[in-house]
């Protein structure tokens, strides 16, 4: 009697944030505009995408190789992004 495969899903956290040094006007806008709004000291933001994939019926080394396939071809920029990837199950 063969036994029913359950299909296992992979959750990958991928973080996407300029490199340092690289101007980020999004979170320079946001400082201000939180400022302007009476919140004070604030010394620096730093804004970042997280995209969490699924990936379905894979083991976790093929689902961080499609995470890390998935970035190079479209979700970061090597030149002005840095990037962390992690499972998250």
């Amino acid at each position: 009697m063969a036994r029913s495969r359950k299909s296992t899903t992979r959750r990958i956290e991928v973080r996407v944030e300029l490199k340092p040094g690289v101007l980020d006007a999004e979170a320079a806008s946001t400082a201000r505009a939180l400022e302007l709004l009476g919140i004070p000291g604030i010394e620096g933001i730093r804004i970042a995408k997280v995209y969490e994939i699924s990936f379905q019926g894979m083991d976790p080394k093929e689902a961080l190789q499609r995470a890390s396939e998935s970035v190079e071809r479209l979700l970061a920029n090597p030149v002005i992004h840095k990037v962390s990837i992690h499972p998250l199950s």
